[in-house]
């Protein structure tokens, strides 16, 4: 028991901004979040090298997201308009962290191909190999979607107003910051 609560103390925090990072959803995201440590409690024994668990807990979490969308494309109840949740944005006078903030934001209108590579390596710091790992896809086909996906997020970063942005949040200003 004591394990498990040090894996969720350890981990909790990263899986949740990822899994925000995908389901664009703060509930959509704590569900998520729980039902990757329910899948620990179930099946994590299994787990034969512990210091593979992060991975481990990153790859569960993804799949949970896309079997969620799967089902979701088949019953779908209302549009994404009607149940799209609003955040209040955080003001902020340096001029870094509103791009930071904007990029955040712009990421979430990336096709999921791009946001999830992106996501992981910028905002999770996770290497080229993890990535590959918890995404299920051969490395040079990550390298390669964060390299178009960078294009498209500055593409975005260049052609989207900065005052249509409204629904930032403020993942982690520290991280934010490091990558210059």
């Amino acid at each position: 028991m004591a394990e498990f609560e040090e894996l969720i103390d350890a981990h909790y925090q990263a899986l949740y901004r990822f899994a925000y990072s995908l389901a664009k959803n703060p509930d959509a995201a704590a569900d998520l979040v729980q039902q990757t440590f329910c899948i620990w409690a179930q099946k994590g024994h299994q787990l034969k090298e512990r210091n593979k668990a992060k991975t481990w807990l990153f790859t569960t979490l993804y799949r949970e997201h896309l079997a969620i969308a799967r089902r979701s494309r088949r019953f779908v109840d209302s549009s994404a308009d009607e149940v799209e949740y609003q955040l209040p944005t955080h003001q902020d006078d340096n001029a870094r962290t509103l791009d930071g903030k904007r990029a955040i934001a712009l990421l979430s209108e990336l096709d999921e191909t791009f946001r999830a590579p992106l996501t992981l390596f910028y905002i999770q710091q996770h290497s080229y190999k993890e990535i590959a790992e918890i995404l299920e896809v051969p490395m040079g086909t990550i390298m390669s979607r964060i390299s178009r996906g960078k294009k498209q997020l500055r593409q975005k970063m260049l052609t989207v107003p900065s005052d249509t942005i409204n629904n930032v949040i403020e993942l982690n200003p520290n991280k934010a910051e490091s990558h210059g």
